[in-house]
């Protein structure tokens, strides 16, 4: 009897081992986490999703508490969690804007004052045209820009935002021009004007368009990334579409982060506890329901992305400074 009782907690030791490694122990608390954005959009719902799917890895008695702060473009609540203490109890849903906003000014953080845990979204931006649009594939569009220089109207979701530079980008590698079209409401508005024919595309993610694309009003040309997109595997990447030498990469990301120089210990049971949960069927099966692809890009990798961003963007915005 004795024997087998032994053996029994030497099957399950081990996998207690890694249970206890992935399930938060620090908080005593409460862990405020704060989405510099407004409720309902993508950063706001992603956020959200993976709080829901964390909420079994608290402690008895504590909760992750989600709090929308997007005063001052959201860099109010940026500001907050980066000047925090570095105890865990405070969290933020950094968003690509990071890696823009310090190198227009705009922002006096940047990702090193933050301590990446996982990535909610990290969806490459893409081109999309009007179903009825002359253009059937990406070079089409390209040589129609090249033919009519400032022209083509594409719509962005504000100037200096993501979806303008990723134009900008197009228009460095490509040589074209063209009439930049903001809407400072976001990519909603920009849809809207597409579906309407006031405009000739729109960069945003893809799974932003889905339901159009899927009830034949849209068509996505490319995404830019190294891969094509799993919601639309017929677009293909920039550097397909058009010959290109190398690839063009481009994404909107998310990630939840806390403040830098937070503990190791602390570290790694969060980047520990949200691995887990990103890489949970029922997790991933509710972001794609959004329209967002889920990705396993946590830790030291989110840091590395969010790294490499800033200098893209960084080298970037500097180019359009100077014309």
């Amino acid at each position: 009897m004795k024997k087998n009782l032994l053996c029994a907690l030497l099957m399950i030791m081990p996998f207690a081992a890694v249970q206890a490694e992935q399930t938060l122990t620090y908080p005593k608390k409460n862990i405020e986490v704060v989405i510099p954005k407004n409720p309902g959009g993508g950063t706001d719902t992603s956020a959200r999703t993976v709080i829901e799917f964390a909420r079994d890895k608290m402690p008895q008695g504590t909760m992750l508490v989600p709090v929308n702060k997007p005063a001052g473009n959201g860099i109010t609540g940026l500001l907050e969690v980066a000047k925090a203490r570095p105890d865990g109890y405070k969290l933020v849903m950094t968003t690509v804007e990071l890696a823009m906003f310090p190198h227009q000014g705009k922002s006096p953080v940047t990702y090193k004052d933050f301590t990446p845990i996982v990535t909610t979204i990290a969806d490459p931006v893409a081109v999309v045209v009007n179903a009825k649009s002359p253009y059937n594939t990406l070079q089409e569009f390209i040589d129609a820009a090249k033919k009519a220089p400032g022209k083509l109207k594409v719509g962005n979701s504000g100037n200096g935002a993501i979806y303008h530079l990723a134009a900008v980008n197009i228009e460095k590698i490509t040589g074209v021009k063209f009439n930049h079209i903001p809407y400072n409401e976001g990519t909603g508005p920009s849809i809207a004007a597409l579906v309407g024919e006031h405009i000739d595309a729109v960069l945003t993610t893809p799974g932003s368009v889905k339901s159009q694309a899927d009830a034949g009003l849209l068509k996505v040309l490319g995404v830019m990334d190294e891969q094509r997109f799993p919601l639309f595997p017929d677009a293909p990447t920039f550097k397909e579409a058009l010959n290109l030498d190398v690839n063009v990469k481009m994404r909107a990301w998310a990630v939840l982060a806390t403040t830098a120089k937070v503990s190791d210990d602390v570290k790694k049971q969060l980047v520990d506890t949200f691995t887990e949960v990103v890489k949970t069927p029922a997790y991933q099966e509710a972001l794609k329901k959004q329209g967002i692809m889920p990705v396993v890009i946590t830790g030291n990798d989110a840091y590395k992305m969010m790294k490499d961003d800033d200098e893209m963007y960084g080298a970037l915005i500097a180019d359009v400074m100077k014309k």
